[in-house]
């Protein structure tokens, strides 16, 4: 290797992804390893090979999914905020923006993307991390904008706002659509995990049956 090779080599932006799904891992390195100024230093497929990989590599940003076996992807994040504070977390989800961005921002998180975005997208997000600002699309900034101006930004602005991380997930995946079996194999958790989850939110949204919650959900999906 030359020279300048080895200096073009060390001037990269070193990515660490968290992500459970190999392929996403895989079909993401590929397309970042193609870029000038970004290079994947390490992935981890669950939070606690993560943490210690970490103190290890060392990299430039996190990447980290939400939905994760185990301690999540908003926990995750705030054990990176907390133990490592030069690491920036981008959070990247298959869950819509406005119900999960905000909640990403409040752990730690500088960034939060949906996995369809578009490649360029994905890119525009990881640099503007690494600059050290703050990537949402232009409508969470907005909304997030308008809270404040409207006085909301702080206390709870709707009942879904009670909800934990978690329960958000299993929330949303109700009003998509998704039974039980389907939200435990999409969370990678147990059927009496998510049954426990339901009768929380049923409880906190003060929902008495499954109708009810289904119903509930579903309005709450459609109205965003």
């Amino acid at each position: 290797m030359t020279r300048k090779q080895t200096v073009t080599a060390k001037q990269k932006n070193r990515i660490f992804i968290v992500d459970d799904h190999p392929i996403v891992r895989k079909g993401l390195a590929q397309l970042i390893n193609q870029e000038e100024d970004l290079v994947i230093c390490g992935e981890a497929d669950n939070a606690e090979t993560a943490l210690e990989a970490l103190k290890k590599v060392k990299p430039d940003i996190a990447i980290v999914d939400i939905s994760l076996r185990g301690i999540d992807g908003f926990e995750l994040t705030r054990l990176i905020r907390a133990r490592f504070d030069n690491i920036p977390v981008l959070v990247i989800s298959m869950h819509d923006e406005s119900l999960f961005a905000e909640r990403a921002l409040r752990v730690g998180a500088r960034g939060y993307i949906m996995k369809q975005e578009a490649i360029e997208k994905m890119m525009e997000a990881i640099r503007k991390v690494l600059r050290g600002e703050l990537y949402v699309s232009e409508r969470v900034s907005a909304n997030i904008v308008k809270r404040f101006v409207d006085g909301k930004a702080e206390g709870v602005s709707s009942p879904e706002e009670l909800l934990s991380d978690r329960e958000m997930e299993v929330f949303q995946l109700i009003g998509q659509g998704f039974g039980t079996r389907q939200i435990a194999d999409q969370l990678h958790v147990s059927v009496k995990t998510v049954e426990t989850y339901r009768a929380n939110i049923k409880e906190k949204l003060n929902l008495k049956n499954a109708t009810e919650l289904m119903k509930h959900a579903v309005h709450w999906i459609e109205s965003r």
